[in-house]
């Protein structure tokens, strides 16, 4: 296991970049602590798969470092970093059996035997393929096949990382929430430092101790999934977690107020920037009644625990948690909750005076 340090890392697939949008990695400067569990969320296109390909060595970066422990691996193969990858479909070997797929990685390194067979035991437990280790792979589901792909990922106890490339994309619905409990139960137990590539913030906040949310090549945020929800440090956080994501209204700021299409605003603390930003508060921080902004229902998803009212406040579609009890009515008011109000100027957000 090993601390993984990115230390000026930056990369284009161009041989010339010439200007900011020829990185496909902007540059960047991260520490991963030795045994926690991260999982990489974005949208496709932002960089994810190309970061998680320099860790493992498939891709060498065009700038910068990458350190495992104290060890520089920036330039060392695959096969010297001692880590396992899951791919996001299924790589197995079809004429092998189940059994002797899990064993593979064990077998390669001259595991002892007995050691081989327990390990194998306790991992086709994990992934549910117990009663089929002596199958051949060649005929086996899809979802089956990955799960021999994230078991042979999982056999070995002395990785320095296990990456998963979106390991889950096809396995069903209620086989990801199973897997992705077995995959936290081996973090805690073996304490393995894990990056899980995902889309799916879901996935993501279920999985991972923190989130490295990236955007556009470059990592906006690390943080807990209540750090990414509660204070989302670049709009694009705001927006991708949630459901639905943090609403963004034009504000023109003046101390501890804002004006939103001259509506005045309390914002409960003082922020040292005045004129033109942006007040981002999330729909479980707006409620409905008879004080505050005007506010125009278009629409309203009854979603079982909560209702959903969509609406347009000064032509900003606007989204608000309700409660099933809340009366909307037929002119309802907007109200802001000063604990739920984060500032942004330039999409970076603005802490308030005073903060820590």
């Amino acid at each position: 296991m090993a601390t993984i340090t990115l230390d000026g890392l930056a990369h284009s697939y161009l041989d010339a970049p010439s200007k900011e949008d020829d990185w496909a990695l902007k540059e960047m400067t991260h520490t991963w602590r030795d045994g926690e569990a991260y999982a990489l969320l974005g949208a496709s296109g932002c960089g994810k798969t190309t970061l998680l390909n320099i860790i493992s060595g498939l891709l060498e970066p065009s700038r910068g470092r990458i350190l495992f422990g104290d060890r520089d691996v920036t330039h060392a193969p695959t096969a010297e970093r001692n880590i396992a990858q899951v791919f996001q479909f299924p790589v197995v070997y079809d004429t092998m059996t189940v059994r002797a797929n899990l064993a593979f990685p064990l077998r390669n390194r001259g595991a002892d035997a007995a050691y081989i067979a327990e390990r194998v035991q306790t991992v086709a437990r994990m992934i549910g393929m117990e009663d089929v280790l002596d199958r051949k792979a060649r005929g086996l589901t899809a979802d089956a096949k990955q799960k021999i792909s994230l078991g042979r990922g999982m056999v070995r106890e002395d990785v320095n990382a296990l990456l998963f490339d979106e390991p889950l994309t096809v396995i069903d619905p209620h086989m990801k929430w199973e897997l992705r409990t077995q995959l936290k139960s081996l973090h805690h137990e073996f304490g393995h430092t894990m990056i899980y590539v995902t889309h799916d913030q879901t996935e993501a906040l279920t999985f991972a101790d923190r989130v490295v949310v990236m955007y556009d090549g470059r990592v906006v945020q690390v943080g807990t999934p209540q750090e990414l929800f509660e204070r989302p440090e670049h709009t694009f956080v705001g927006y991708f977690i949630g459901s639905p994501g943090m609403n963004l209204f034009d504000a023109e700021l003046s101390g501890d107020r804002a004006a939103i299409a001259g509506h005045e605003v309390a914002l409960g603390a003082r922020y040292p920037l005045s004129g033109s930003a942006q007040l981002g508060i999330r729909p479980e921080y707006l409620h409905l009644g008879g004080e505050g902004l005007p506010f125009t229902v278009t629409r309203v998803e009854d979603v079982g625990r909560h209702r959903i009212v969509r609406g347009e406040l000064a032509g900003t579609k606007v989204n608000v948690l309700a409660g099933e009890g809340v009366e909307i009515g037929a002119e309802p008011r907007l109200r802001f909750d000063t604990a739920g109000i984060n500032i942004y100027r330039n999409d970076w957000r603005v802490a308030p005076e005073g903060a820590a």
